[in-house]
């Protein structure tokens, strides 16, 4: 059985069972307590923990999934991945154990057809229900149902649902090792365990006390390349089919052929897994940086690449190894096909920089690691560690690596502290509002339901409501809860709404809005007087500011569409800001915008603007609205209900967010910055309405002074520059040749005042270069052996020129560090800079003595 027939095979079955089919979800998830999507249950975790409610009762998914902590053995085993699928059933309030269990067994026997003298089960020691059902209504033998403790019991948390779970082994047969007596006492290669039902059925709280769930669920997952290999005989993840065209672009690039050494093997196995999971990494917007999900991500690339260069090979590697991937994972996830080019693009521009990068990485490595073997050590120094990382830009799990196979450790404390140092200068301040916990949260939730939001039209900016809580906070700060509200919560990079919340007795100025709790409303800010449940209340957004955000998110979509129209498909956003005083869009792209890509975005987008074509918005189905042609965002969660946004004639996007009737009330929009914030990703400011039109009179009023001054009209502004930066290069070029002839007078008067193979002297006047010039001057008149000069001009410089009797560079450095500063240069001339200018004399002293 292939990969393709084990998909259908698995799918069609639950599907036939009445299991609604989820599609797999990002590797990018919605829980921000996770980088990456680590199990197939992940995406239904808000269903299992009460934040949202199941719309389907059963569901039946292949989930893509990554796990960081294996990548330093990846390759070492044939067993470990770092991307791989999870297959998984799910039951919310509907089947539980004996449903779980006929469901698993009826797919393993009759679906795989697997021997069932070849199984195994292994139940938690208090769960006799589940024992029971094993043997009574399957009919396994009590021998191979065995009892495990902590092994067999599954907690979401310190907190929350849990329960015991029952997992089936598969016998590999005698050659793997160890006697016949199951999993429970042999802990070797021979048996596999490939699925695990969980039964949820206690919630646990802090102190570690359970209880009964009200409605129980199951949470199933079975490893998808564990359970081929086994259908497949093969004794290897990467012997199954998926990882054939892989293995054989590995073995090309490296030019062995896998199973020839086990040290080629390993380096085979890292770059076919590492070259599987960064394709799938960057499909789904993963790009690479220096923090997060994107640290990881170009650690695996380097670790790819670093493979194939420490086996000799200098091949190009990405692109052979994403049209490997695609061949085998293409059918089950289009979305490859389509992005070919672009995980194409994005990995090539990572793989050549990390390339230019090696070479002298590897060499200051390779170098300290001598160091370190000539002095008989095994301390890798940390500072070196902590400088591959931050200039060569060296993973120290790389680094680590590295040098552990030369039995050297790296000095860590050094490391961290040079780290921590680095963290420091850029960590945020804490938020200065207490917030509730998520207990709190959640039981309001269950009491009371979501908010009902009521403000997307223009008419209910102002709405009587009730008041359902109200939960104190620092400084004056509390959060209240309505039942319905016309405050919008902050969502999609669309800033939450201000204004006030009045009942009888109280008034919260309110701030901020944020959904909590999967779709309960905390209007945050500052409460005077007395605001208690029960009471009715007038709820009144600022309609200035809502208007103001309103007409920048419309503009922010007009923006995306023109980017993507102009620049490619290629542009996803990474993130983005609407408030009422400007929009913020991240994007993915390469380089920075030309004036002609800027001025056709903008063109296009202020042309839609003037069409006043009207802004709809549309209620469908997710399937629907990708038909259509809807542009969806990778970190956004969506349900199987959507709404999508079209604006004009080029946008059509997947939005919860609020927007204007009509194009024209944006009034117009101008891009005010863009730049780089990171590798491959670009950042684009812009204003639009009242705003845009506050900048254009700013910028008039500049140019106008501009003009003023220059005694010129506004149309001439640029020709009058361009005349006085003439002037001005005229005059530079006047005062560089007066300042030539000074410095050749003077070196005339030193070298007629000096003689000898050492002149040291103090110069005043003369800035870096020229002390430099001068140095030299004075040494090739005389021959001198050595010329050092140091000066004070603003800041402090030292100069030394040499015939070889010193090295420059050497001695320019030794002599900076009299001054507080450094420099450098050739053997022959060196130039340094400091910043104490009473060190100066102790630099001339110092240079006699040389």
């Amino acid at each position: 059985m292939e990969a393709a027939q084990l998909r259908s095979t698995f799918l069609n079955y639950f599907e036939s069972n009445h299991h609604h089919l989820v599609p797999s979800a990002s590797l990018i998830p919605h829980d921000p307590t996770l980088l990456f999507t680590v199990a197939g249950m992940v995406p239904f975790k808000p269903y299992f923990t009460g934040e949202e409610t199941a719309p389907y009762e059963r569901a039946v998914s292949i989930q893509k999934c990554f796990r960081a902590p294996d990548i330093d053995i990846i390759g070492t085993t044939k067993r470990h991945l770092t991307f791989f699928e999870m297959m998984g059933n799910f039951s919310f309030g509907d089947y539980f154990k004996e449903g779980a269990i006929k469901f698993a067994w009826g797919l393993i026997t009759e679906g795989f057809g697997l021997d069932e003298d070849r199984l195994w089960i292994t139940v938690h020691d208090s769960d006799d229900e589940a024992a029971d059902l094993w043997r009574d209504l399957i009919g396994i033998r009590p021998e191979r149902i065995q009892r495990l403790d902590e092994d067999n019991f599954w907690s979401m948390g310190e907190v929350g649902p849990c329960g015991p779970c029952s997992e089936i082994f598969f016998d590999k047969g005698p050659s793997f090792g160890g006697g016949g007596g199951g999993p429970a006492v042999n802990d070797g290669d021979r048996f596999i365990e490939f699925w695990n039902l969980v039964f949820m059925q206690y919630e646990k709280a802090a102190g570690g006390t359970l209880s009964e769930l009200p409605r129980k669920n199951i949470d199933t997952g079975a490893g998808f390349e564990r359970i081929l290999s086994i259908l497949n005989g093969v004794e290897s993840v990467f012997a199954t089919d998926l990882f054939t065209p892989l293995l054989e672009t590995a073995s090309r690039s490296i030019g062995t052929a896998y199973g020839a050494d086990e040290s080629s093997d390993v380096a085979i196995r890292r770059i076919a897994e590492h070259g599987r999971a960064m394709t799938m990494l960057v499909s789904d917007g993963v790009l690479p940086s220096n923090e997060g999900r994107g640290y990881v991500l170009r650690r695996i690339i380097r670790r790819a690449v670093l493979a194939a260069r420490r086996s000799g090979s200098e091949a190009k590697l990405a692109r052979a190894l994403v049209d490997a991937t695609i061949e085998k994972m293409g059918s089950a996830y289009p979305v490859l096909v389509k992005d070919r080019d672009l995980i194409i693009e994005v990995l090539e521009r990572e793989e050549a920089g990390f390339a230019r990068t090696l070479r002298t990485g590897m060499s200051l490595l390779e170098q300290a690691s001598q160091e370190v073997r000539a002095a008989h050590s095994t301390v890798f120094p940390g500072d070196v560690a902590f400088r591959l990382h931050d200039t060569h830009g060296f993973p120290i799990e790389l680094t680590a690596e590295i040098v552990g196979e030369a039995g050297q450790t790296v000095e860590r404390d050094a490391f961290d502290a040079a780290m921590s140092e680095q963290r420091q200068r850029a960590r945020a301040s804490a938020k200065t509002l207490r917030r509730a916990d998520d207990a709190q949260y959640k039981d309001l939730l269950d009491v009371h339901g979501a908010t009902e939001f009521v403000g997307r039209d223009v008419a209910r900016y102002s709405v009587e409501t009730t008041v359902l809580a109200v939960l104190a906070g620092e400084n004056g700060e509390s959060e209240v809860f309505l039942d319905s509200t016309p405050f919008y919560a902050e969502s999609g990079g669309q800033i939450g709404d201000a204004g006030t919340i009045v009942t009888e007795s109280g008034r919260l100025e309110v701030l901020d809005t944020q959904s909590v709790a999967g779709g309960l409303y905390a209007h945050r800010g500052r409460l005077s007087g007395e605001i208690v449940a029960g009471q009715v209340a007038v709820a009144t957004i600022n309609p200035e500011r809502r208007e103001a955000t309103r007409r920048n998110h419309t503009a922010t979509h007009l923006l995306h569409a023109g980017l993507r129209r102009v620049l490619g498909d290629h542009v996803r956003q990474q993130g983005s800001y609407v408030g009422p005083d400007r929009l913020r869009f991240d994007f993915s792209h390469a380089q920075g915008l030309h004036d002609e890509e800027t001025k056709e975005i903008l063109t296009m987008v202020n042309t839609d603007v003037v069409t006043n074509a009207p802004v709809d918005t549309i209620q469908t189905s997710k399937s629907e609205a990708e038909t259509m042609g809807a542009v969806a965002f990778f970190g956004d969660k969506y349900g199987d209900r959507v709404r999508v946004v079209r604006a004009g004639a080029h946008s059509l996007e997947f939005c919860g967010g609020t927007h204007v009737d009509r194009l024209g009330d944006i009034g117009q929009i101008q891009v005010v910055s863009e730049s780089s914030i990171g590798a491959n990703t670009r950042r684009l400011e812009a204003v639009s309405g009242l705003g845009a039109y506050r900048r254009a009179y700013e910028m008039e009023r500049a140019l106008a002074s501009v003009a003023s001054l220059l005694k010129t009209s506004l149309e001439d502004v640029v020709p009058a520059i361009e005349r006085l930066f003439e002037r001005q290069r005229e005059v530079e070029r006047e005062v560089g040749s007066l300042r030539q002839s000074q410095l050749a007078r003077f070196a005339d008067e030193v070298h007629a005042a000096t003689s000898g193979d050492l002149v040291v002297a103090r110069v005043d006047g003369f800035v870096g270069d020229q002390l430099r010039t001068l140095a030299q001057d004075l040494q090739r008149r005389g021959r001198r052996a050595a010329v050092i000069v140091g000066a004070h001009e603003g800041k402090v410089a030292i100069a030394v020129a040499t015939d070889d009797s010193l090295d420059a560079a050497a001695t320019v450095k030794t002599l900076a560090a009299l001054v507080g500063g450094g420099g450098g240069g050739s053997p022959r001339v060196a130039l340094a800079g400091g910043r104490d200018p009473g060190g100066i004399d102790a630099v001339l002293v110092a240079a006699k003595k040389l």
